[in-house]
């Protein structure tokens, strides 16, 4: 029998505690995002005759917004309670419960992988297994779009909305991430940094990376 990482845990009882509350929060993203959006938007022209799915899909809106640009796009969520949220929201989208660490796809059937403020949570000793993961199921010529916090201090919450939780946010330094995925079998297309909006503890990156082919 499998031992369970400790980190899928607690990640997983973390969002199914604060499901409602986050999606509530956040429920205006990525409309009211123009960076993410520009982001978003050119990733969906460059997947535009593949299949994509984004690991980490939360409460389903980013999956969403993809969709509406015409996207073939499904979501993976570690947390029950997320992709229950993100099915009685969206229910002409597919959401299941999964995890990036292990995917249930067959090698190269992606044409696009979407990784938006999910990374986040994996601790950066195993972050080389979950990138070749992510290039196992895309396709020669597929792309990776990520979303992250910028920093090298990583954060853990233990209450939120109320609830008791346990959550780690790794925040990523580009330079790192570009190095991490390169050894992983990727190339980076394009980097884009931001400074911290009002309600933000630090910068935030998106980065659009593909496997060559």
């Amino acid at each position: 029998m499998t031992t369970e990482p400790d980190f899928l845990h607690r990640t997983r009882s973390s969002y199914d505690a604060i499901a409602a509350e986050y999606a509530e929060m956040f429920r205006a993203e990525p409309e009211a995002n123009p960076l993410a959006r520009a982001m978003l938007g050119a990733f969906a022209e460059y997947v535009a005759d593949g299949s994509v799915v984004e690991v980490g899909s939360g409460p389903g809106r980013v999956t969403a917004h993809l969709h509406a640009l015409g996207v073939d796009i499904r979501g993976i969520d570690l947390s029950p309670a997320m992709v229950a949220l993100a099915r009685r929201t969206f229910p002409g989208l597919r959401f299941d419960e999964g995890s990036m660490t292990a995917l249930d796809i067959a090698d190269g059937a992606l044409g696009g992988l979407v990784a938006w403020y999910s990374v986040i949570h994996v601790p950066p000793a195993r972050r080389p297994a979950v990138y070749a993961e992510f290039h196992r199921v895309l396709a020669p010529g597929g792309h990776l779009l990520m979303g992250f916090q910028v920093g090298d201090a990583p954060v853990r919450h233990t209450e939120a909305f109320g609830h008791e939780i346990s959550l780690d946010f790794h925040r990523m330094m580009p330079e790192q991430v570009v190095r991490e995925l390169e050894a992983a079998g990727f190339e980076a297309r394009v980097r884009m940094v931001r400074e911290a909006a009002a309600n933000e503890p630090t910068p935030q990156a998106h980065l659009l990376a593909r496997r060559p082919g």
